[in-house]
């Protein structure tokens, strides 16, 4: 048996909610995944998310929700990634002990296939947390018993960081997908050991700018090296993210594609 797996790249602000929703009945159509993750952490504004926005990607059929650094951007929300009813809203694993939310979801597939979602951070020009490599084999390896596919979403800067967490995992994890630069890079294949990998999965959302955010303000902050308003960009709204096929009995990848479509191509 396969299990099919639908991973929806960072979502950024209304125009990434807006696309997102036009885009995944037909995906659905195209692909028939048995499970959606969706990268989630940017939905909210462009930084954060909201427990409103979190019941809406559920509404429209989102299994799992996967985060980065931005999640603790909105503070109201913190609460919500303790609240026992959401689960599958997952953070960083990596980060200490005592932070809100957890690092893993043990999900169910629509074919039955168990498919455990963890979420790390990279250390490279970004915080210093806890080491995302430390003993994440191990524990993959004890989920195994519960889940023999697991997909882990690595949020980090540096390209580096994400291929070397990439090649670790490769044949424990089945999938390894980058995320957090929003740009998409066109590196997706299948390690010898079975794992997919992609060093990013790109960005959902306004392309018409930088990274999603006004290209005014995006100068603004490199030319005066000062604070700026954080602006969404408008325009030139894209779907990014990798379709995934799984063998549910190994947990090796047998296919990653990756998925680029501006609006009037979906």
């Amino acid at each position: 048996m396969e299990t099919k797996i639908l991973f929806i790249a960072d979502v950024v602000g209304e125009p990434g909610m807006n696309i997102l929703e036009k885009a995944l009945p037909k995906f659905r159509m195209k692909y028939c995944p048995d499970l959606i993750i969706v990268n989630g952490e940017n939905t909210r504004a462009g930084k954060g998310l909201s427990e409103g926005l979190a019941r809406k990607y559920f509404q429209l059929g989102i299994n799992v929700i996967t985060s980065g650094n931005h999640i603790w951007d909105f503070a109201a929300f913190h609460n919500t990634l303790n609240n026992p009813a959401y689960t599958n809203i997952i953070r960083p694993m990596n980060y200490p002990e005592g932070v809100p939310g957890r690092g893993f979801y043990l999900a169910e597939a629509s074919n039955g296939a168990k498919v455990c979602v963890i979420n790390l951070q990279g250390r490279t020009f970004m915080a210093p947390i806890d080491c995302p490599f430390k003993n994440i084999r191990e524990f993959i390896t004890k989920m195994n018993s519960q889940a023999k596919i697991s997909i882990v979403d690595f949020h980090a800067e540096a390209t580096a960081e994400k291929i070397t967490m990439g090649k670790y995992l490769d044949g424990y994890a089945t999938a390894v997908i980058g995320t957090h630069t929003h740009v998409q890079t066109a590196d997706e294949e299948i390690f010898p050991k079975g794992t997919a990998f992609i060093t990013d999965a790109g960005m959902t959302g306004p392309f018409d700018g930088v990274i999603g955010m006004k290209t005014e303000t995006a100068l603004n902050r490199f030319r005066f090296q000062t604070p700026f308003k954080y602006e969404i960009a408008e325009g030139d709204e894209r779907f990014n993210g990798v379709f995934i096929v799984a063998d549910s009995d190994t947990g090796k990848a047998v296919s990653i594609e990756r998925l680029n479509f501006k609006a009037n191509e979906i």
